[in-house]
């Protein structure tokens, strides 16, 4: 790995432990370790597995006007957050387009905003400049490096994580956040996590990652965890029908076209975007984003040409084979009218059509939250 990528505090862990590391937004981060991608993501569906996801943007919003920026600035109804919840957000710029998908989190007296790491900076400008012209009382703090982050996800994690806090982690709901004594050292423990299934993230002094990393992987009841890289992630939270910005989520998309306008609340008052996004709901949204799966075993990757009776219709976003699902398994963007189930595709691979069909999301039934008590998933950041 290049010395100028940045690492995570478990970087000297992954090493140690044969993982296969690649350059990802600026981090070197571990893509898959020897027990391979397979096993992981397996691993995370029937009892946990471990992701070092340290590289996220961690950014607290403090200040008078804290709670003001962030309702004007995101699409969501920042408002309605009380103390101890987080919802899931949008930024995006005066046409509409997508600059970032984010967690923002109520605290006690300020918020917390988890976002993609390849737009930490670009985010923290952004606030910034629209807090100078607005006149806002706000100071943004970026914990990125100081404050490490460890998701726990599978069935078991609940169970597997229970012994080393003193917080009952029955009490804490899906999207919630606590403080919480985490392995001995104090932290922030949110219900969240980013590939379909119920989990936790953990948020604790870089300077402690460690153990508490080696203390998780020591567990052995009610299962031994896995650590899981970044491609066992990506196939989770695509069989979720998870977004991931850089693929389904861009400048140019916006959060209609992307199916994610439960998350934009245009009666909560002035934000940016809105009106762009109020006249494309009122026009109609010009694609959809859809899921689609493979007649064959093709695998079908972004960028690759979605086609109808050889006529261009839009372009693979993700794609991958699902572990889960059993099939190959892809998201992309197609014309309204082509939107619905069972419409049949061509994927272009290597100059030949290979044929595919439209599928509801997610692929994978959401399982979030840690059963019927928590509401179901939609989305966390990625």
């Amino acid at each position: 790995m290049s010395a100028e990528l940045r690492q995570t505090p478990l970087y000297p862990w992954h090493v140690r432990h044969g993982a296969r590391l690649v350059p990802f937004a600026g981090w070197a981060m571990p893509v898959q370790y020897p027990s391979g991608i397979l096993a992981e993501h397996r691993a995370v569906r029937a009892g946990v597995g471990l992701f070092d996801i340290s590289h996220m943007g961690r950014i607290e919003v403090v200040g008078a006007d804290a709670g003001r920026l962030l309702q004007q600035t995101t699409t969501n109804d920042v408002a309605a957050l009380q103390p101890g919840r987080g919802q899931y957000s949008l930024l995006c710029n005066e046409a509409g387009g997508t600059l970032d998908d984010l967690i923002i989190y109520r605290l006690d007296t300020h918020y917390l905003a988890v976002v993609n790491a390849v737009n930490r900076e670009r985010d923290i400008a952004w606030w910034q400049r629209h807090a100078a012209a607005a006149g806002l009382a706000v100071q943004l703090i970026d914990r990125t490096f100081e404050v490490a982050m460890i998701a726990v996800q599978g069935p078991a994690s609940e169970a597997l994580l229970q012994p080393l806090t003193s917080l009952a982690l029955d009490t804490v709901r899906y999207y919630a956040i606590a403080r919480a004594v985490i392995c001995g050292q104090e932290g922030w423990l949110a219900r969240t996590g980013y590939t379909g299934e119920d989990g936790f993230e953990l948020l604790v002094p870089s300077e402690h990652a460690m153990a508490l990393w080696e203390a998780l992987l020591a567990r052995t009841e009610p299962v031994r965890p896995l650590p899981a890289g970044l491609g066992a992630r990506d196939t989770l939270r695509l069989e979720a029908g998870y977004p991931l910005y850089g693929h389904e989520l861009t400048e140019e998309i916006t959060p209609l076209e992307a199916g994610l306008e439960r998350f934009v609340k245009f009666e909560k008052g002035p934000f940016i975007g809105q009106a762009a996004l109020a006249a494309q709901r009122a026009a109609g949204v010009p694609r959809r984003l859809v899921g689609f799966e493979m007649v064959d075993g093709a695998i079908p990757r972004q960028g690759y040409p979605l086609v109808v009776d050889s006529q261009p219709v839009g372009v693979v976003t993700s794609g991958s084979y699902g572990p889960s699902v059993g099939r190959a398994i892809g998201m992309g963007y197609v014309p309204p009218a082509l939107a619905r189930d069972g419409q049949a595709l061509g994927v272009v691979i290597r100059g030949g059509v290979v044929p595919a069909r439209i599928r509801p999301l997610p692929f994978w039934p959401h399982r979030a939250g840690g059963g019927p008590r928590h509401p179901r998933a939609d989305k966390t950041g990625g």
